[in-house]
């Protein structure tokens, strides 16, 4: 029989994709009075990696990534998921938002010495259920001094940019 353990905390981040940058700061401002502290920040780019959100978003989309200084419990994944749709959900509704349908996108994940975690509403194969009506799919994976993507991973997270960007957070933040 196995031994029960304390479980690993893991380094909470979020992914913000909008076309405009006054909202991924406004989101900034938001998720750190929630979540405390970003201890790294990733530039704001461009993002084209699929068409998925073009209808819903628009075209001339951009992405950040927030990293924030405390660790979370991976058990509170599907709460903090939850948390930043409802903050979607805000952005949607607000008179602030410039654009029709979905202004903001923001979606949460954790990183360990081991792996890259995402959450999601949507079920599929490699996606295991963890309550509150989210998923979770580990994106990518360590091995031989970097992160791997794996078959589903997406083609965002699996490029060089991003593996590169979650190595650097493991070794000087995490």
């Amino acid at each position: 029989m196995g031994l029960i353990k304390p479980v690993e905390e893991a380094k909470l981040f979020t992914a913000l994709l909008s076309r405009e940058e006054r909202l991924i700061h406004a989101a900034r401002e938001r998720l750190s009075l929630s979540f405390g502290p970003v201890d790294f920040v990733s530039e704001i780019s461009p993002w084209a990696h699929t068409r998925y959100y073009k209808k819903e978003m628009g075209t001339g989309l951009k992405r950040q990534f927030l990293f924030f200084e405390r660790h979370i419990l991976p058990d509170t994944l599907s709460n903090i998921k939850n948390m930043t749709n409802d903050l979607e959900a805000d952005f949607r509704t607000s008179a602030d938002a410039a654009i029709p349908g979905r202004p903001i996108n923001i979606d949460p994940g954790y990183l360990t010495l081991a792996k890259v975690v995402l959450a999601s509403t949507k079920n599929y194969c490699h996606r295991i259920y963890i309550g509150n009506g989210i998923y979770a799919e580990v994106t990518l994976y360590y091995r031989g001094k970097s992160y791997q993507s794996l078959p589903h991973t997406y083609p965002d997270y699996g490029s060089r940019e991003y593996i590169d960007m979650f190595n650097r957070v493991r070794e000087e933040v995490l």
